[in-house]
């Protein structure tokens, strides 16, 4: 019988090896449901690592963030798609063209397909610099990058905590929030500039929250997602 809050919360394996991996998977055991499997690790361990966490019954968050034009992005979620992934990323930015590429290369039954708005490194100036123009606001382009996603007929978005509530306010639950920048208390949030606590991200409305390094550098990465998953069910019942 799955947890419904351990079934919403997304190990990231942001590691540097298949074996280094596989170790922190089977010391997770049943709780950890999804995991995610991001750009390090897939270009060291390769498609075959997913077979083997799809053999351990683990489902799978391909976290690429293809950003191509459309009929390269629709062949790459068609492979993905071959694969078993359960769920994965494009970036928002490619496109309403290339969201609904992916969209209908999915298909009805293949993964959810959910773009990424701004990364959570991303502060003000960054923006501003990569669009070109100032001021911007970091809350009004994630909903503005939300838009296109709900206009292309995708299922969800990625976006930080800090972002919950605008989506949910302008698009309901028209869109499932996947929300990666999480961190226990005390913990480092190292390069993640828009981050909040378990806690936090489900009193915003998070649907899934993406946690690594709390987690995976832990001592005891068992005993670290449970603390994860007390601190989700408690910002749930707020």
């Amino acid at each position: 019988m799955t947890d419904p809050v351990k079934d919403r919360i997304i190990v990231a394996l942001d590691l540097p090896t298949r074996k280094d991996a596989l170790q922190i998977v089977d010391a997770l055991g049943d709780d950890a449901q999804i995991v995610k499997v991001g750009a390090i690790l897939f270009t060291e361990a390769g498609p075959s690592l997913l077979d083997e966490l799809k053999k351990r019954g683990k489902r799978i968050f391909l976290d690429l963030k293809f950003h191509d034009i459309p009929n390269t992005v629709a062949g790459a979620v068609r492979a993905a798609a071959r694969r078993g992934v359960h769920m994965l990323t494009v970036h928002a930015a490619g496109g309403q063209a290339m969201l609904e590429a992916a969209r209908e290369a999915a298909g009805p039954d293949g993964p959810d397909v959910v773009a990424v708005t701004l990364l959570t490194s991303l502060v003000s100036e960054d923006v501003e610099q990569v669009f070109g123009r100032s001021p911007v606001s970091l809350v009004d382009e994630v909903v503005r990058l939300a838009s296109l996603a709900v206009s292309a007929g995708l299922p969800g978005v990625v976006a930080s905590p800090t972002e919950v509530k605008p989506i949910k306010r302008s698009h309901g639950d028209v869109l499932k929030v996947v929300t990666p920048g999480i961190r226990l208390p005390g913990d480092d949030p190292a390069d993640q500039s828009r981050y909040a606590t378990p806690e936090d991200a489900a009193r915003a409305g998070a649907d899934f929250i993406v946690v690594g390094r709390s987690v995976t550098g832990a001592k005891d990465p068992a005993a670290a997602f449970d603390a994860v998953a007390r601190s989700f069910a408690s910002g749930e019942r707020a």
